[in-house]
């Protein structure tokens, strides 16, 4: 299902869309948390992005499973194949950390809302979020790195 469309391998197409989503997720939801005066002018953004930067992490990290499975069958040697394996580990946190990331930014989102914020939430509650959103946000963007140069290690270098 994400291995190729219309001839191409479908995770060079898709890993691109991680690539963006996920450091404009952290940029905006860090400044959604740090920044209350903005939240009004970036909210719809912060809330379309914690549900796209996830997944397109997701769909990256599912074609990139299936580009390896295809690249074993074909037998590639096992040093290539290790080289692969620690960019899908790292692509792997990757979408684990974004997906937390979406979470706890859909969480500040409600919190700061109007609706919650008739309810009388205690103002720690938007904090302690806002420090998840910061812990999130900063494991999010090293592994966006740490993914990204790996797998261009094994491209730009002649691995595959």
């Amino acid at each position: 299902m994400f291995l190729e469309i219309m001839g191409l391998p479908v995770h060079p197409l898709v890993v691109h869309a991680a690539v963006v989503f996920v450091p404009l997720l952290v940029l905006l939801a860090i400044g959604y948390g740090i920044l209350p005066r903005f939240r009004a002018k970036t909210g719809w953004a912060v809330a379309i992005l914690a549900v796209l930067a996830p997944a397109s992490a997701l769909f990256a990290k599912l074609s990139g499973e299936e580009l390896l499975e295809a690249l074993i069958a074909k037998g590639y040697p096992p040093p290539i194949v290790a080289q692969l394996t620690e960019h899908q580990e790292y692509g792997d946190l990757l979408f684990w950390f974004s997906l937390g990331l979406g979470i706890v930014t859909g969480l500040l989102l409600y919190v700061t809302s109007a609706r919650a914020s008739s309810a009388n939430l205690p103002r720690w509650v938007a904090l302690v979020l806002t420090g998840l959103v910061i812990v999130f946000g900063v494991l999010s963007a090293v592994y966006v790195y740490l993914t990204g140069d790996s797998g261009a290690q094994v491209v730009w270098n002649g691995v595959l």
